[in-house]
């Protein structure tokens, strides 16, 4: 059936219900796609790779919802929800189901997402280079020689960043710059005033600051080449531009990034009152420390002290003199013991040996007969009569002549002998 036929119908001769979804198919297939100009006012991605989106009219109350892959949605730049884009849009009708849907074949964002979507990629390109890298960030000297200060002349920013130092700390010597800071003209005037202040080697961190705006006066501030200068730098830089919502490119590559003009200066110079503060609290602590080290050591010297071995340090050693005094007197009595034991023992053997020394046997009125050769003569068979003989006495010598020898009889008796006498 032509597209442009209307249908008729009646009770008595209704249409097929694939009749009525062909027609509504065909109708909507020759509408194809179409160029439509929307606000998003509802944006999710879901995880099979689809896109859902929910559009409005700019001036009317009506809505659609729409899907897309997530690869449109990539391409199109940071679209958030509030977003004016043109898209290109083609109405499809499921003839099954009987369900309308909307598929977007393309996203352009419109006025400021435009310039979002600009931003984007080349923020994208720039991090692609590294220029982002937390890496390459320089930090910011403690208390700096001289301050940089990069800003709009007479403007609310320079008085904060201005006044704020010198309340913090009065002696930091502050250079300023003014230059443009909205308009074409800006970035190439920031970037100037940048060379300028990174050339001076008094300059020891450098601050840009603006008191914030709209997108499109923050453009300066995201300009290519004012970000790759600022990367350049070997002065730190500190961006200061003052505006939470849409975050310039300049912040990213900055050294350090401040909320606002205010924040800066508190970020690049200390406060004297704090530190004096701080330094007084540490000075506080060093000295209780130093007097509880010195209680401490005080009372484990007095603990030292307290002990025997050092409040006598003699007494060990007296102790162990009387120990020597007493082993050395036992020695003694012990030798001496021992000396007289020995000596009464050598007293009896000296005795018992003069007992049976011949010289006593003598002395009880015997003699010993010795031939000429000085032997002892001990048997009547070792001499012959006229033999000369030496009888050795106790107190002396006497020579005799073998007159006669004689037989022994019998034997003596040891009791006779014992007593000297003799049979005749």
């Amino acid at each position: 059936m032509p597209a442009d036929r209307k249908l008729t119908s009646s009770p008595e001769n209704p249409q097929p219900l694939r009749t009525i979804a062909g027609a509504v198919r065909n109708w909507v297939e020759r509408l194809g796609e179409v160029w439509v100009e929307a606000q998003v006012i509802e944006l999710n991605r879901h995880r099979n790779g689809t896109g859902y989106l929910t559009l409005r009219d700019l001036t009317e109350e009506v809505s659609v919802q729409a899907s897309c892959p997530v690869a449109v949605l990539d391409v199109a730049g940071p679209l958030t929800v509030d977003t004016t884009v043109v898209t290109r849009v083609r109405p499809r009708y499921w003839y099954r189901s009987g369900r309308l849907t909307y598929e977007l074949m393309e996203i352009r964002p419109s006025g400021e997402g435009r310039l979002l979507a600009q931003l984007e990629q080349l923020k994208r390109m720039l991090q692609a280079e590294g220029l982002f890298d937390p890496l390459r960030k320089k930090p910011l000297p403690f208390l700096p020689r001289r301050v940089g200060l990069i800003t709009g002349a007479g403007s609310a920013a320079e008085r904060d960043v201005l006044e704020n130092i010198r309340r913090r700390w009065p002696a930091v010597v502050v250079t300023v710059r003014h230059t443009l800071v909205q308009g074409p003209q800006a970035a190439a005037g920031v970037i100037a005033a940048l060379a300028d202040l990174d050339a001076e080697p008094e300059v020891d961190v450098i601050v840009i600051a603006r008191g914030g705006g709209s997108l499109e006066d923050l453009l300066p501030f995201s300009d290519e080449g004012l970000v790759r200068a600022v990367a350049r730098a070997e002065t730190p830089v500190v961006s200061a531009i003052g505006h939470e919502p849409d975050q310039p490119i300049l912040d990213l590559v900055a050294d350090l990034r401040a909320s606002t003009p205010t924040d800066a200066a508190k970020r690049v110079v200390p406060d004297a009152a704090t530190e004096l503060g701080h330094l007084s609290t540490v000075r506080t602590r060093l000295d209780r420390a130093v007097e509880r080290a010195v209680t401490v050591r005080t009372e484990q010297l007095a603990a030292l002290r307290s002990r025997p071995v050092l409040r006598a340090p003699t007494g060990t050693l007296d102790l162990h003199a009387e120990r020597l005094t007493a082993l050395r007197e036992r020695g003694l009595r012990a030798v001496e013991g021992r000396l007289r034991t020995e000596e009464i023992g050598l007293h009896h053997a000296r005795q018992r040996g003069r007992a049976l020394s011949p010289r006593s046997t003598l002395e009880r009125g015997y003699a010993i007969l010795l031939d000429a050769d000085e032997r002892p003569v001990t048997s009547t068979a070792e001499v012959d009569e006229g033999d000369g003989l030496t009888a050795r006495l106790a107190d002396g010598s006497v020579v005799v002549q073998v007159v006669e020898i004689e037989g022994r009889t019998d034997e003596f008796d040891d009791a006779e002998f014992e007593e000297g006498r003799f049979d005749e």
